[in-house]
């Protein structure tokens, strides 16, 4: 199965010099807790609601002062919406990430793909849980 069968389209980005309370407020109304960080229609990073608060919120940041670009996490992990689902939960497995965002083969955003969806959309339990289970063990 391919990770075009079972991603997530229609991601929406931040742009690297939005305001963290402006990228806090987009995540809540997605309701998502990551979004890719685009610039001239092309990944730049990504940042999470997790970095959000360790990296700016504990730090004593000023939220409408800080940018993405700041505490964005610069080297996102991706892969290709034609890549083989096994390939990217072991992908997921060496990064310990639970998200992958999903390119086409000119490099351009199409979609986003978790662990949640390799589990439910493939029906391979045991391929996500194997995956989840060594992207836990780092996170502890």
């Amino acid at each position: 199965m391919r990770v075009s069968e079972v991603m997530t389209r229609g991601v929406e980005c931040t742009r690297p010099d939005a305001k963290l309370n402006e990228v806090a407020a987009r995540m809540k109304s997605l309701d998502v807790g990551v979004l890719p960080v685009c610039e001239n229609d092309r990944i730049v990073g990504m940042i999470t609601d997790r970095a959000i608060t360790i990296r700016a919120v504990a730090e004593g940041e000023d939220p409408k002062k800080i940018c993405a670009r700041d505490i964005m996490t610069p080297e996102a992990i991706y892969c290709f919406e034609d890549q083989f689902v096994g390939d990217v939960a072991r992908m997921m497995q060496e990064n310990q990430v639970r998200r992958i965002v999903v390119l086409d083969r000119d490099k351009r955003l199409v979609g986003i793909v978790s662990l949640g969806d390799l589990a439910v959309e493939t029906g391979d339990e045991e391929l996500a849980g194997q995956a989840l289970e060594a992207v836990s063990e780092h996170t502890h």
